[in-house]
Order: structure tokens, then sequence, then C-alpha cells
């Protein structure tokens, strides 16, 4: 079939044809940018916390009265938690991965305030903190007992013996992360720490900083008034321990509240809920688009159909099969498929373009845009293809009626 007459036929009746390529285009540099957004946000979310999460909870204990000793009941809880049968390990930390609520401070390699700190997220844990966790210790060497004291809620000065993830390590040291085992940092401008360990990755408290993977371990017990236990269980246990370490603690001591217990599962789904929702929305959006962009073809080509149907039965009149007809029809829609992906693979990379300067997204993957491409074409293919069957069944007679 010579594509010629096609095209002279389309530059015509071109006012059809112009709106759905722009509708093809506009369709494309939306779906492209919102499938690179929602790739961006899965990745984001598929992080993983460098902790056990299937086999963590955590939860409160709140005390109040004049009898409450909240050091001896740390030693005491912790003791009874560990001796629970399927009980991995526990420890009393300030916060875990993903919480979106704990502590920062800033490290330098050298003394003084006029060095240049970097920020890092802060958890205190004891001697068991690794193996609660499910830390992996890549050099250096964990804490003892012996390194492990009582922080007082006014208190500033910190131990001299820290641990560090390797992001944060290679952020102190970038020219090799293993520079800072054995070095000192410092804390508060001048406080010296020495790097006793390195972990292979722990994330900070809050998933949208820039640093998620920056953090530091401390040798501490806090005395804060709230203590947040963390529990490690064996797998497939978790969820029978729950209760049972929740009715515990409840037993031991009537002066106190015991609440707020959470797996780390329930917490990752509530840290990223909001990009959770935005790529549920987003996908709902390319669905509808696509959905719009195919009715869109399916009605300019009935449109056609039923605008040209006597020149239709004219030509089947003067020998051109039904195969024949559906090809034009077909053909014709190519065409106007062709301009719109090509204008909007433009759009979607100047609209990329733009959103990666504004708001600091990342480019679009090069396989995007003539994916997108292929799909649109054979979307428009598929939507033509019942007006045009329609057409290519009119008969020859209808070229002998007249209106």
């Amino acid at each position: 079939m010579e594509i010629g007459p096609i095209w002279r036929a389309l530059t015509r009746n071109k006012t059809g044809a112009i709106l759905i390529a722009l509708q093809i285009a506009v369709t494309l540099a939306i779906i492209v940018n919102a499938v690179a957004i929602i790739q961006e946000r899965s990745r984001l979310m598929a992080r993983p916390s460098g902790v056990d999460e299937p086999n963590i909870f955590y939860l409160s204990s709140i005390g109040f009265g004049d009898d409450f000793n909240e050091r001896v009941t740390i030693q005491e809880d912790l003791d009874a938690i560990r001796n629970t049968p399927g009980v991995v390990n526990a420890i009393q930390s300030n916060s875990v991965p993903l919480r979106g609520g704990g502590w920062s401070m800033g490290l330098q390699t050298e003394p003084g305030s006029e060095s240049e700190s970097s920020g890092v997220a802060v958890y205190f844990i004891d001697e068991h903190g690794l193996d609660t966790y499910g830390l992996e210790l890549v050099a250096g060497e964990n804490f003892t007992a012996a390194d492990v004291n009582w922080r007082e809620p006014q208190a500033v000065e910190w131990p001299d013996k820290v641990l560090l993830t390797q992001a944060m390590a290679e952020t102190l040291y970038p020219d090799g992360f293993m520079e800072a085992l054995g070095n000192t940092v410092y804390i508060n401008g001048n406080e010296p720490m020495t790097v006793t360990g390195i972990i292979k990755q722990m994330q900070a408290p809050w998933n949208g900083w820039n640093g998620v993977e920056r953090v530091m371990l401390v040798p501490q017990h806090t005395l804060f008034g709230s203590t947040r236990y963390i529990v490690r269980t064996e797998p497939g246990q978790r969820d029978r321990l729950m209760p049972e370490i929740e009715d515990m603690l409840a037993e031991r001591s009537r002066d106190r509240i015991i609440r707020g217990m959470t797996t780390m599962e329930e917490t990752r789904e509530r840290s990223y809920q909001g990009d959770s929702g935005m790529v549920g929305i987003l996908i709902f959006v390319v669905s509808l688009l696509t959905a719009i962009t195919a009715l869109g073809i399916v009605g300019l080509a009935s449109f056609s159909v039923s605008r040209r149907t006597r020149q239709i039965g004219t030509r089947r009149a003067l020998g051109a099969t039904k195969p024949a007809i559906l090809r034009y029809f077909m053909t014709e829609n190519f065409l106007i498929s062709i301009i719109g992906v090509l204008v909007g693979a433009a759009l979607a990379i100047g609209l990329n373009m733009w959103m990666v300067q504004a708001f600091s997204l990342t480019p679009l993957g090069w396989y995007l845009v003539p994916v997108a491409m292929v799909l649109l074409l054979i979307v428009g293919q598929i939507a033509v293809l019942g007006p045009a069957r329609r057409a290519a069944s009119v008969p020859p007679a209808v070229a002998t009626r007249t209106v």
C-alpha cells in the first residue's frame, strides 16, 4: 500500500489527526516521567536497612513513681528478655532505622570549630547491639561489657570508643573507609573518640535524609525516663513472643507503662507510606492516560469510518479487498502515532531535564523513552483495530446509495 496517498489524505483533514498526535505526545511525556518517578521511589523503598527486619520488634517502658529505679529495671528487663526461649538477643536503644525520630550529631577528623563536620545518626547500644540488630562487622572489634556506661539526661560527655558504618567511614575518609579504623574522630568539635570497628550497613531513622547510611554506634545505656527495648527473635517466633514479652514486662513492675510495641516491618511500611501512596497515584495516572489516549484513537477512527463510508464502499466496488481497507486505516493511525511519539519523546526528555534541575530527580533511564514509544504505538494499533475492521466490512453496495 502506498503511504503517499494516505499521508496526503491526512493533510487534507488534519485537525483530528493533529489532536490525536498531540494527545499521544503529552501522554508519552507524562507516562515516561511518571514511570521514572515510580522507579526512583521503588528503589528508595527497597533499600535494605541493614538490620534483621523480619525478626525484630521493639517496645517502650515508661517508668513513674518514687520507687522506680530505672537502671536496675533496665538490667533486669534485659536479662529476662534475653533468657526467654525464642529470643536471639535484646538491647536498650534510643531508636531503630526508619522510625523517624532519633539522635544526630556531627563528626570530624580534626578538632576545632573551624573543621568541617559531617552529620551522623547516633544509636546507643551495648555489647549485644550488633547481634540484636543483625549487623555485620566488616573490620575491627565489637564493644565489650567494660566499654558500656550509663548516660544521664543532661550528660554531654561521650565514650572514647565508637563504631561507624562503612558509609560514614567513607564520608570521613574518602580515600578508603578502612582508614577510619583505629583513627580518632571528634564530636562536639574537640571531644575525641576512637573508631574501633566498622559495620557494613545500617540506616538512620530518617529515610529522606541524604546521609541515610551514615550511622554511629555508641556504647551507652540511657537513663532518659523512657526506655526502648529492641528484641530480635528466632525466625518465625516474633509474632508469638511479642504479646508474651509485653505481658512479662508489665507483670515485672507496676511502676511503669509498656506501650508502642511495633515490628520493624510495620516501621518500614509507615516510614514509606507517603512514597507508597505516590507510587499508587502515579500508576493510576499512567493507566488512566493510556486508556484515554486509546479511547481518543478509537473515537477518531470511528468518526473517520462513518464520514467515509461511501468512499470505502466505492473502493470496495472497484475491487479493494477487506485486508486492503484494514491496512489503510491501520497505516493511517500508525503515521499519526509516529508523529505523536516523536514529539512526545522530545517533550519527555525536556520535561525530565527541567525536573532534574528543579527537584533533584534522577535522569531518565536510556530505555524508558524508546520502550514507551513502542508501547504507545502498539496501544494505538490495538485501539484502531475495531474501527478498521468495521470499515473493512462495509459492503460495495453502499457506493450506490444516495443520501
